[in-house]
């Protein structure tokens, strides 16, 4: 299948060429008469087989995604300002964009934490996406706070299980609940790199075309929305074969 394409274009190419006279190859123009077959030739080629056209765009789209996470890995998974969990020497890393108000996020939330609990060799890069209103940007902070006095993963995971509204109110109640000194936390929550870290993930979102959350980095592959337990084994699967 991956050949196919290729095969396929060297084909139409080739016909292409021999449908037009040297001398207009040579002065890269065509005639009205010679447009007209050319795009007859192509319309009926793709009709027949979609599969190609399916193909090309398949391998752009590969491409581009492979461009923009090779333009941006260090920010993806190096950045000192990101939460890392699971075995930080692992062999395949799992990014997540995430905001603790979207529903789909705390949906895929137990199949990750199995996946962690089972796969002792998974790194897990948790990437704060806060873009649900302010409550998330509340969240967001405190969980980044959190993080000073070394219970973020404590906190995430009390805020994934947390059922019903988000508001303020309730973060600073979770944030009691898992030992944080809440006026420490609200106090750290104002620090000028929490709001950095939080506007550099957003950015980091837009430019590898992210949009909502959850969203997944696993190996090549940049995943939007939520998956089950299977479909990120296969991936992990996947990325270790590469």
């Amino acid at each position: 299948m991956p050949y196919r394409a290729p095969f396929a274009a060297l084909a139409l190419a080739c016909a292409l060429l021999a449908a037009v006279p040297l001398r207009s190859i040579a002065a890269a123009e065509f005639t009205p008469e010679q447009r007209k077959a050319i795009e007859a030739m192509i319309h009926d080629y793709m009709m027949q087989h979609p599969d190609v056209l399916l193909d090309a765009l398949r391998a752009a789209e590969d491409a581009k995604t492979n461009q923009a996470l090779s333009d941006h890995r260090h920010e993806i998974f190096d950045d000192p300002a990101t939460p890392v969990g699971g075995n930080p020497q692992g062999d395949v890393t799992i990014v997540e964009f995430f905001d603790y108000r979207c529903p789909y996020c705390k949906q895929v939330q137990p199949s990750l934490q199995a996946l962690l609990d089972e796969d002792r060799k998974l790194r897990f890069i948790y990437k704060e996406m806060p873009v649900l209103g302010a409550p998330s940007v509340t969240a967001a902070h405190a969980a980044l706070a959190a993080r000073l006095q070394g219970k973020y993963e404590h906190f995430h995971a009390a805020m994934m299980a947390t059922k019903g509204q988000i508001t303020d109110e309730v973060v600073y109640q979770v944030a009691g609940s898992v030992g944080l000194d809440v006026d420490r936390l609200k106090r750290d929550m104002a620090a000028p790199e929490i709001e950095q870290a939080l506007k550099a993930n957003l950015a980091l979102a837009s430019a590898l075309e992210i949009r909502g959350t959850p969203g997944f980095i696993i190996g090549d592959h940049i995943v939007p929305g939520a998956i089950d337990l299977e479909a990120l084994k296969n991936l992990v699967a996947d990325a270790r074969k590469g």
